[in-house]
């Protein structure tokens, strides 16, 4: 059974360069990344080697893996995000791409342009998504997706500058928080907006379905389990997972890795969970979204 990854990160040469042409973040300064919200990172070079992760996703057994740009970055230039997109689509097998946007100023028609040149969805911070209101602003992007029968990926976005903090502290604190505020804005308000869109947190959504006994606690209600709201299984291993498919059940959990940045995990529910996970559940977040 070939697996779909729908959550990796690869750089092409072209975003590379690009990056590295910029004098303030993003950028890079040789493998080093700069972000306004975090820690200088070093890069591994191998990571985004495109012959070696090709070896790596056959070795895996991989037969799709979807590479976003990383909303993280902070993305809003046109040119970095043109040359995502020109060094992106042009990826061997088994990678397609995720398309990226500004969330400052609004392109709908750029977006269209680029779902219809091959990108799979659109990955979008889940910064602007984490009010009804933030729903609402960013409303003429997911018409655009809903439209096209494309999926959205919600990603983690840029963390907030903080000093005298470990470098883990915005995975850990930042994301987490955005995912959650999210997913709760969805639950709010996203649906009755959109009814016909497919939508994946990455990271399990920061584990915020697990919080839906404190939403019925505090006098919230969650009517039902909705099938088109998924979440992937990156950067969380058996107890993270177990405790968020007790909750949503099986079917909208999606394979995905965050490679380079962490490595596939296992809940370790047998092989029919593995093969849901892995293959049928991300084929049904992707229905109609693959070129």
């Amino acid at each position: 059974m070939e697996a779909i990854d729908v959550h990796q990160h690869l750089w092409p040469v072209a975003l590379i360069e690009a990056l590295r042409s910029r004098p303030r973040p993003p950028r890079l300064v040789g493998w080093r990344l700069e972000l306004d919200g975090e820690a200088p990172y070093d890069v591994d070079p191998a990571a985004h080697d495109v012959p070696k992760r090709v070896a790596l996703e056959t070795d895996d057994g991989t037969g799709l893996a979807l590479v976003a740009l990383s909303a993280a970055l902070g993305v809003e230039d046109p040119d970095l995000l043109a040359a995502w997109h020109s060094g992106a689509l042009e990826l061997p097998a088994p990678f397609k791409a995720w398309a990226a946007v500004s969330v400052r100023e609004l392109d709908p028609s750029t977006l269209q342009a680029n779902l219809d040149a091959g990108c799979v969805g659109l990955e979008l911070p889940a910064t602007p998504l984490g009010t009804p209101d933030g729903l609402e602003r960013v409303g003429p992007l997911l018409e655009v997706c809903e439209a096209a029968n494309k999926p959205v990926l919600v990603h983690p976005g840029p963390a907030t500058p903080r000093d005298n903090v470990p470098g883990w502290w915005p995975a850990v604190v930042d994301y987490v928080g955005q995912l959650h505020a999210a997913w709760w804005a969805w639950h709010v308000a996203g649906r009755a907006q959109f009814p016909k869109l497919r939508l994946c947190f990455a990271a399990a959504a920061g584990l915020a379905p697990v919080h839906h006994e404190r939403l019925t606690a505090r006098g919230g209600t969650y009517r039902r389990i909705d099938p088109d709201v998924f979440v992937d299984t990156s950067s969380y291993g058996p107890r993270g997972l177990d405790a968020v498919i007790r909750v949503l059940g099986i079917d909208t959990v999606a394979f995905g890795t965050d490679r380079p940045y962490a490595e596939p995990t296992n809940p370790e529910l047998g092989a029919a969970a593995t093969a849901a996970i892995r293959r049928t559940n991300p084929h049904r977040l992707l229905e109609g979204g693959l070129p």
